[in-house]
């Protein structure tokens, strides 16, 4: 059963999950939100935490935010899924959307970060 006050925050920046991790602490004081620098941290991490959400970005080394989005999706499809990238290309909105991911822009701000948190209401 994901836990509602867990996040799952998927970036190999790691400037940009620490600007995400702080904005959403600052919104969301509550969450947990456990970081991952690639696909497959992120799929180790879910061996043992079950998040209410997942944030991914699109282009990491190794596998990208769809291909990662997928895996999730079928190994766990109660977890809600984001795609938050810079990469806006229409075809990948458009694969995002046929897989149930929903879309979000960077640069990360705390507009995005509160539609990103509603996905959890």
């Amino acid at each position: 059963m994901p836990s509602a006050t867990t996040l799952l925050l998927v970036d190999d920046s790691r400037a940009s999950r620490m600007l995400c991790a702080a904005l959403l602490r600052h919104l969301r004081p509550e969450l947990e939100i456990i970081e991952a620098g690639d696909g497959d941290s992120a799929l180790e991490r879910l061996a043992t935490v079950s998040p209410a959400l997942a944030v991914l970005d699109m282009n990491m080394p190794g596998m990208s935010g769809l291909e990662l989005a997928e895996l999730i999706s079928n190994t766990n499809p109660t977890i809600r899924l984001a795609l938050l990238t810079a990469n806006v290309q229409e075809s990948i909105q458009r694969r995002a959307a046929e897989m149930g991911v929903r879309f979000f822009r960077k640069p990360v701000t705390e507009s995005v970060l509160k539609d990103v948190l509603a996905l959890l209401d």
